[in-house]
């Protein structure tokens, strides 16, 4: 999908390719004048609520069970500053840059709609930060996804007020040594601007953007390696054919068995048994569309609902018009966390099917590839402790399968009785997902050892392109080795996406397409 140039904080309809473009700093993210004007009319409402006195939570109120408790006009700056300071409670390693940038991203986004009542100022120096690279330190625990992520968005501002660290030029320095280098000064927030900053989803949604670009590798590269397996171990095509998938139209179901259809046109490996007189494979090669499907359609369940994250008003109170200020509840993870938790799931079972191919074909019952992917055994273990360690990680992902928006333990003197812990659900998402990048490199190095008995005979042009690619990295195995290197070498080569470029390259220069529907769905974001 082709990213545009510019984006209009506010104004555009945000996703999370374009999210992650701006991160990259290939897409510009400006505020036009029209939307300026909205922020400052927002704005306004404000300073008029404090003016005439009228009691408003969050502007003239305590926070959470201080809420009724009046703050005086004079102190309403006071008490901005303050929430900032007492909400900073995070602990754990701080996220990574690309993650905090994405808070930033979306909460300058959110914010420019001009329903939150903050200032231009605050605004544009929160767009000074995106544009200088001065991205805050911002710990990973701390959340627990209710009032919005007050902890970690409170980390994220603290630079605003001359507090908190940031990552500048290659180091982190605390603030002060950046307004030192910089020449910047300390903002002074206005009425009801501490508590727009630290209210919303925006910890919760930047995970949810990176669980969806890296689950979308994952769910095409299991496709890839899979159909690789499939062909390394002389697996049917029938439980790919079309017509079985029409009677059962789940849309994943579909587009996986178009995708594997796709990837063995013209395989001549598939020829040479289309006779054989073995009735059916495993479910681990034969469910490959249920089960993949079953997966992308969690991941599109999570695009869609991010989609609408992404372009909402999450903080509170929202500011309406002159004679509607809501305190609501906008700030609620549920809607994120629970969908965060079923891509957690989905990951997951992405694993567990890769580590059962990865053990099928250790087995050595396909015709012509030897026990444990090795001819001389014994003397070699070949690729059996390979195996060890995909059990290890399928297993520690299905540890953290618990859905961490099952629980609740209400806070805030139980003023806050019911939250979501959306912020744990998208960590461990990732999590999951990176152990799932593990096996899935595990698998494609098996998958390569298999496919190699296969030959003289070629597959596909597309798999025999990236069976060529692999060799590259990693040499056939006829004698047992540090596996571990060969590992890590398949890791970098999933993380990178190096197979999906390759197999987009292969097919753009045989014009070849994808039988494949549903494919602005799947492989957009």
């Amino acid at each position: 999908m082709q990213l545009p140039k510019t984006f209009h904080f506010g104004e555009h309809h945000l996703t999370a390719s374009i999210a992650i473009g701006i991160a990259k700093g290939s897409v510009k993210g400006i505020i036009s004048a029209d939307y300026i004007k909205k922020i400052e009319v927002s704005n306004l409402r404000v300073q008029n609520i404090v003016a005439k006195g009228d009691t408003v939570y969050g502007i003239n109120t305590g926070f959470g069970p201080l809420c009724n408790t009046k703050i005086s006009k004079e102190d309403t700056k006071i008490l901005q500053s303050n929430i900032l300071q007492s909400h900073s409670v995070g602990v754990g390693k701080p996220i990574s840059e690309e993650l905090a940038k994405l808070m930033l991203i979306l909460k300058i986004h959110a914010l420019a709609k001009g329903y939150s009542g903050i200032a231009i100022a605050t605004i544009n120096r929160m767009l000074w930060h995106l544009e200088h690279d001065a991205i805050p330190v911002v710990p990973s625990q701390g959340s627990v996804g209710a009032s919005g992520d007050l902890a970690p968005l409170s980390h994220l501002f603290l630079p605003l007020i001359g507090l908190g660290k940031v990552n500048y030029k290659g180091e982190t320095i605390i603030t002060d040594q950046l307004f030192k280098k910089t020449g910047l000064q300390s903002l002074e927030l206005g009425p009801k601007e501490g508590l727009a900053l630290i209210n919303g989803t925006q910890f919760i949604a930047a995970h949810g953007i990176l669980v969806l670009q890296k689950l979308q590798y994952c769910l095409r590269h299991a496709d890839i390696i899979g159909a690789m397996m499939l062909e390394g171990l002389q697996g049917s095509m029938k439980p790919f054919h079309e017509e079985l998938h029409t009677l059962r139209p789940f849309k994943g179901n579909q587009h996986v068995a178009g995708r594997i259809r796709t990837l063995l046109q013209g395989s001549e490996i598939l020829e040479d048994h289309i006779d054989c007189e073995r009735v059916q494979d495993p479910y681990s090669l034969r469910c490959m569309p249920q089960v993949h499907g079953a997966s992308r359609n969690t991941w599109l369940h999570l695009k869609e609902l991010l989609e609408v994250e992404l372009n909402s008003v999450t903080d509170n109170p929202v500011i309406i018009n002159d004679e509607l200020t809501i305190s609501g509840g906008n700030f609620h993870g549920q809607p994120l966390a629970m969908a965060l938790d079923y891509a957690a799931l989905a990951a997951s079972e992405l694993g567990s099917i890769s580590d059962r191919r990865i053990y099928l074909a250790l087995e050595g019952n396909s015709p012509g590839v030897p026990k444990l992917l090795m001819g001389d055994t014994g003397i070699n273990s070949g690729y059996m402790i390979l195996q060890y360690t995909t059990a290890a990680l399928a297993s520690e992902n299905k540890s953290l399968c618990f859905p961490a928006s099952a629980d609740s333990i209400p806070t805030s003197l139980g003023q806050e009785d019911h939250v979501s812990m959306g912020s744990i659900s998208g960590r461990k998402a990732l999590q999951i997902i990176e152990n799932v990048e593990k096996i899935l490199a595990i698998e494609l190095l098996t998958a390569a050892q298999a496919f190699e008995f296969r030959k003289p005979l070629k597959s596909g042009v597309v798999l025999d392109e990236i069976h060529k690619f692999i060799r590259t990295k990693v040499p056939f195995a006829d004698s047992d080795r540090v596996f571990a290197n060969d590992i890590e070498k398949g890791i970098e080569t999933i993380q990178k996406g190096e197979i999906i470029a390759l197999v987009e390259q292969t097919m753009a220069a045989k014009n070849l397409q994808w039988n494949a529907p549903y494919l602005e769905e799947f492989e957009t974001y």
